[in-house]
């Protein structure tokens, strides 16, 4: 676990964070864990990829290019294609039942 810092809406958050670097670990994420950290997905290089949310619980997703919020949704379960509209190279998964965190925005998908 590693701490995770970022600022939103003048609130400063920080979370700690299970990092994700490994084709296996973020191909799996979420997925069938009823308790879980916030996840963190860390790309070398900045992608436009879609993700799922089949058989996960809901999350907030928050997508970073560097330091700065791309896209944040609310992600409710078994949604086939979800992807934000510009670029990435960090996205954080924060599960619901999260008790640290609340939702930070009402967007839902």
């Amino acid at each position: 676990m590693v701490k995770f810092s970022f600022k939103y809406k003048n609130k400063n958050f920080n979370l700690d964070v299970k990092e994700c670097r490994t084709i296996l670990s973020k191909t799996s994420g979420l997925m069938f864990r009823k308790k879980s950290p916030a996840l963190l997905f860390i790309f070398k290089k900045p992608v436009k990829i879609s993700i799922h949310s089949f058989f996960c619980v809901p999350f907030t997703a928050i997508w970073f290019l560097d330091d700065k919020i791309i896209e944040i949704k609310n992600v409710r379960p078994w949604k086939f294609h979800i992807v934000p509209k510009k670029k990435f190279n960090r996205l954080l998964e924060i599960p619901l039942n999260n008790e640290n965190f609340f939702i930070v925005d009402d967007r839902k998908i």
